[in-house]
């Protein structure tokens, strides 16, 4: 089963890895245990994960990758938003883009998943309301739609501090460490 993953740093195994290899070439040490994917596929399924994350790119950037991505897949996850919130960009409009994927993916008549935005400890306070706003519209939408909602901000939040990754789920405040990828892979990720 071929499975498109569409999304941006999280998606592509940020900081130790990225699907480009020019991108690649530019990373100190790769190591492609960085990608939630790379675990997930231990589980033992049957899956082809083609990974399609961009670093840095916003709900609208990565909606405009749909169709090529979304090419020969059998299931399509979508993940996105964080760099909305980077780059304080409405959550609502961040929203629609992520449910007009969704539906884009439904139309094309793949099986869809979504995932929530994770912490961000690099973030302020500012930055932890809009992820929680979005989050709780990212839910609604897989609610709406009747997809899978993939828990990837659970899954890594300190249970102290609900608003941060606990820190060695992450290399850098941004992303997850290769244990945080492997918890996102083993315990948030599920078919949808």
């Amino acid at each position: 089963m071929i499975v498109a993953c569409l999304g941006d740093s999280i998606t592509a195994g940020s900081p130790l890895w990225d699907p480009d290899p020019d991108v690649r070439l530019g990373i100190e040490s790769p190591d492609e245990r960085s990608q939630w994917q790379w675990w997930a596929v231990r589980r033992g399924e049957d899956l082809d994960f083609r990974n399609h994350g961009v670093c840095g790119q916003r709900t609208d950037e990565i909606a405009a990758r749909l169709e090529g991505a979304a090419r020969g897949a059998d299931v399509l996850i979508v993940q996105g938003g964080i760099n909305d919130v980077v780059q304080s960009r409405s959550v609502e409009e961040a929203a629609r883009d992520l449910a007009g994927m969704v539906e884009h993916g439904l139309r094309l008549g793949l099986r869809v998943a979504l995932a929530d935005v994770l912490p961000w400890n690099n973030g302020d306070a500012r930055a932890a309301h809009d992820i929680v706003r979005l989050n709780t519209l990212v839910s609604a939408i897989a609610g709406e739609t009747s997809v899978l909602l993939l828990p990837f901000h659970h899954t890594l939040a300190d249970p102290e501090r609900p608003s941060r990754m606990r820190d060695d789920w992450t290399d850098d405040g941004n992303h997850p460490s290769i244990e945080g990828h492997r918890l996102l892979g083993e315990r948030a990720f599920r078919l949808p």
